[in-house]
């Protein structure tokens, strides 16, 4: 607690905190649809939040304007007289299965209740199967009205009058005489739909969790041996300790670590406001990256991170939780900094928080409101999902990296993805580095899993005992043998080749050997992100390039672009590599022409000088590749970095072997 303040004098529930019944009141209003326009007569699927709020509009210049730019965004491309439809009456807003992928940000669904409620009404989504599941929490955070209900959207026609009523959420096509009952909530979620959101629950825990000292305890032998990974941990963290983990039941879970980025904070820090009154206590577990909206040189940009550091400022928020310009991308710098380690459950606003699962920790995206909760008491709600296991077999191919496995992945599982399940990623012969698990685990966030996690191992420790960190807080342990999961599956990794996903999505992928032989040509070439940006990624790149020296290609024949994870990574690749014949990585890259830039993650979400433009196209080692995801009406291609950098050198989308390199399994395997 801050100075002065005692237990007495903390905030409590304010009147209407309570949940209530709203019993008698309907919603009413017109559909909007999203129609699907490769497929007359089928609802959209698989909107991402992207679509739904671009990133240039997600900036917030001040707590008092948090949702002015979200609300003149929506749908700005996909939808432009979106806003005016919705203040017309048209208020049910009907997509097809999977709405809302994808990025955590909460302006999404503030920005789409905001637009209703400046004309005095009310929307409620109505999609089908697999709802984002960061959005659909965001929105039982803020009070919108999201249900799922793949008939009513199959049934649903332009111009159809609805009804909802609040209390049951039963949805009804008035105009169609149809009614429907949609999927049901946990009891928890519902209390938090009833009263009012994230704010009035809060408001209502927030003196007993200060007052409660937090307990975290793993199961015995017995009882681990029939749990997951995830599940040990999240029964070790919780807050109520007769709570059940099994899936669909919703828990208190106490968080390790709460991380937010310049972009996601300054919704939390309002939430934190909301909750706490802003000057009671120091945020719990708080820690603040500004990797997002940097290096633009836009001033909205930087009223936006000045909320953050006001707020780090204000209660001395300090290294390394607080990371400033040039630091790193968070998902790299936290865990280079020792804040990530095996057994932690660390929900992240940002959605590729999935990637501490490569540490043994469980890493989740739950958006800021989420995060300012738990800033606020020390845990977050969490809803169990059921369980799923991968397990990599067999040995690797020459050139195949975790980005290649990863991109695989989602090409087999297709539309319907991870189906929104916790991912048991079993490395099962050990031979997968940290860099892959990273890229892997980080990437269980386009897989659309609650979380994906390698249970730590002898890979594990040693990255921790190189980093000089012998000592963990958490005891070794592993995913218990009689665990049971609802898919268990094998991924053969001698099947796998080098792949190449073309837009507009991360499964959309094919073996780099057939892409090359189309001759795709591209006008950048970019390595980096939170994906692939490590010591080890940007190495395999380099080694890529210094042998194709002896075939005789010097110079990329596209311009060459590196965005190294962290700051510390940016200092490091200037250091001699025995690897590389004693010359640093980065100048193998200035050699081939490349150009270092700063560690961020602008161009990854189309911002920044590197950001695409209308006819662009780039061949990234990026985590999404979306319709205006690298910069309005550019296309993405993803690939690993030594793909990228062989594509570089030939001037067209190919894998290494393409320019002629032997494999060397010693040279080139990390």
């Amino acid at each position: 607690m801050k100075p002065g303040v005692t237990h007495g004098t903390l905030p409590g529930p304010r009147p209407g905190d309570e949940a209530t019944e709203s019993g008698g009141r309907l919603v009413r209003g017109k559909a909007l649809i999203f129609w699907d326009p490769r497929t007359p007569g089928k609802k959209l699927d698989a909107i991402d939040t992207d679509q739904i709020t671009p990133a240039a509009d997600c900036v917030s210049e001040s707590l008092d304007t948090l949702d002015q730019r979200w609300k003149v965004g929506s749908f700005r491309y996909l939808m432009p007289d979106f806003r005016a439809r919705v203040h017309a009456g048209e208020t049910f807003v009907i997509a097809g299965d999977r709405f809302a992928i994808g990025s955590s940000r909460e302006m999404s669904p503030a920005g789409l209740k905001a637009i209703a409620e400046e004309v005095g009404l009310e929307m409620v989504i109505i999609a089908a199967n697999n709802m984002g599941d960061i959005f659909r929490r965001n929105a039982f955070n803020l009070g919108l009205h999201v249900v799922q209900s793949p008939d009513a959207v199959a049934d649903a026609r332009d111009g159809d009058e609805f009804s909802f009523d609040p209390a049951t959420r039963r949805i009804a096509n008035v105009t169609r005489s149809l009614s429907y009952d949609p999927v049901p909530l946990t009891p928890k979620e519902d209390e938090i739909r009833k009263s009012g959101g994230i704010f009035a629950m809060g408001r209502r825990e927030f003196r007993s969790s200060v007052e409660r000292t937090p307990d975290v305890t793993f199961p015995d032998a017995t009882l681990a041996r029939t749990m997951s990974t995830t599940e040990q941990i999240i029964w070790a963290h919780r807050v109520d300790k007769d709570a059940d983990v099994k899936p669909g039941a919703t828990v208190r879970v106490y968080a390790d670590l709460l991380p937010a980025s310049d972009g996601t904070a300054p919704f939390s820090i309002h939430t934190f406001n909301q909750i706490t009154g802003g000057n009671s206590i120091d945020p719990r577990q708080a820690a603040i990256a500004n990797d997002h909206f940097v290096f633009t040189g836009k001033q909205d940009d930087d009223k936006q991170t000045g909320i953050g550091r006001q707020f780090a400022a204000y209660h001395d928020i300090t290294k390394p939780f607080y990371a400033t310009p040039g630091d790193g991308i968070f998902h790299f710098y936290f865990p280079e900094q020792g804040l990530v380690l095996p057994g932690q459950f660390i929900p992240g606003a940002d959605s590729h928080s999935r990637a501490y699962g490569a540490y043994g920790a469980v890493g989740i995206g739950v958006g800021s409101t989420t995060l300012g909760f738990g800033w606020s008491t020390g845990y977050i709600f969490l809803t169990m999902a059921n369980q799923r296991r991968v397990r990599f077999t067999g040995r690797l191919r020459p050139w195949v990296t975790g980005k290649d496995i990863v991109l695989e992945l989602l090409r087999r599982w297709g539309a319907q993805q991870s189906q929104g399940m916790s991912v048991e990623l079993a490395d099962i012969d050990q031979q997968l580095p940290m860099a892959y698990r990273n890229t892997i685990a980080n990437m269980m966030a386009e897989a659309e899993a609650l979380n994906g996690v390698f249970a730590p191992d002898d890979i594990t420790y040693a990255w921790y005992r190189a980093k000089g960190m012998t000592t963990l807080p958490y005891p070794p342990f592993s995913c218990g043998a009689d665990a049971a999961f609802a898919i268990d599956e094998e991924l053969p990794l001698g099947g796998i080749e080098a792949m190449i996903a073309k837009p507009f999505s991360p499964g959309n992928a094919f073996p780099a050997e057939d892409v090359a032989r189309e001759r795709i040509t591209f006008d950048k070439a970019m390595i980096g992100s939170c994906t692939n940006g490590s010591y080890d990624d940007l190495l395999s790149a380099a080694l890529v390039l210094i042998a194709a020296r002896a075939q005789g290609l010097h110079k990329a024949t596209r311009e060459l672009v590196v965005f190294p994870g962290s700051g510390g990574v940016k200092l490091q690749i200037e250091q001699p590599d025995p690897r590389l014949d004693g010359e640093s990585i980065a100048d193998v890259f200035r050699g081939a022409g490349g150009e270092i830039r700063h560690s961020w993650c602008g161009p990854c979400f189309g911002q920044g000088p590197d950001a695409l433009v209308k006819g662009e196209r780039a061949i990234t080692s990026f985590n999404r590749n979306w319709q205006n995801r690298m910069g309005l009406g550019g296309e993405g291609y993803l690939a690993s970095p030594s793909v990228v950098a062989a594509s570089a050198l030939a001037g067209y989308m190919a894998p290494p072997s393409e320019l002629g390199i032997p494999w060397d399994a010693a040279k080139y395997g990390l």
